[in-house]
């Protein structure tokens, strides 16, 4: 899987486009089937295991992704600009493409779009706990593309981010993550720091491009 953002940029991994890019995969391989199937996927992140988990006839697929193991970043260059409160939370996290996950108590006060623009090197993911006990709600301003619905990778920093700092309990099998653009579910080993991403993906159209 090679990927481009929306400014042209590379990016080394996307948890949403690699569901996309499977269910894609699943329909010209097997039409109509949602019977469960293992697809092995090259990123520049390193190689990943997508997995169709079923659905409804091919329309909405269940697709969970072996994400890698999450791992600690140096923090970003100019992170001082945003002038964080030093009480507030902040973790600066790895699943192959950079994230930043700062704890809020009100997602819709923050400037996110003006935040992540100091930081445009890093996806940046706004967390609050809830509303459930085992979930929580995200805001994402993503390098390359500004201001998204929705991201896979994020998620999951958010989700090991939200369980290092007690906002879902370690119990917890899952975390639920809710975004405006859907929610998804990440399991974290605590042990291994491995994640995985479960979701649906939707097939809305297919298109012919003549090049």
């Amino acid at each position: 899987m090679v990927l481009f953002n929306a400014d042209g940029s590379r990016a080394e991994m996307s948890g949403n486009g690699i569901r996309c890019l499977v269910q894609a995969a699943h329909r010209q391989a097997n039409a109509s089937s949602s019977l469960a199937t293992t697809y092995t996927v090259e990123t520049d992140a390193g190689q990943r295991i997508v997995r169709v988990e079923g659905g409804d006839e091919g329309e909405t697929l269940q697709i969970s992704v072996d994400m890698g193991q999450i791992t600690d970043l140096d923090e970003p260059q100019n992170w001082s600009d945003l002038q964080c409160n030093p009480d507030r939370p902040v973790r600066h996290l790895s699943l192959g493409n950079p994230h930043s996950v700062v704890g809020v108590d009100d997602l819709d006060a923050v400037d996110l779009q003006t935040l992540g623009a100091l930081v445009p090197q890093v996806n940046l993911e706004i967390i609050a706990a809830g509303p459930e006990i085992d979930a929580i709600t995200m805001r994402v301003h993503e390098r390359g593309a500004g201001i998204t619905l929705a991201c896979g990778t994020g998620a999951c920093a958010a989700a090991e981010a939200a369980l290092a700092w007690g906002l879902v309990p370690a119990s917890a099998p899952e975390v639920i993550v809710h975004m405006a653009g859907g929610d998804a579910r990440v399991r974290i080993d605590l042990a291994s720091r491995i994640a995985t991403l479960i979701g649906p993906s939707v097939f809305i159209a297919s298109l012919s491009v003549h090049v």
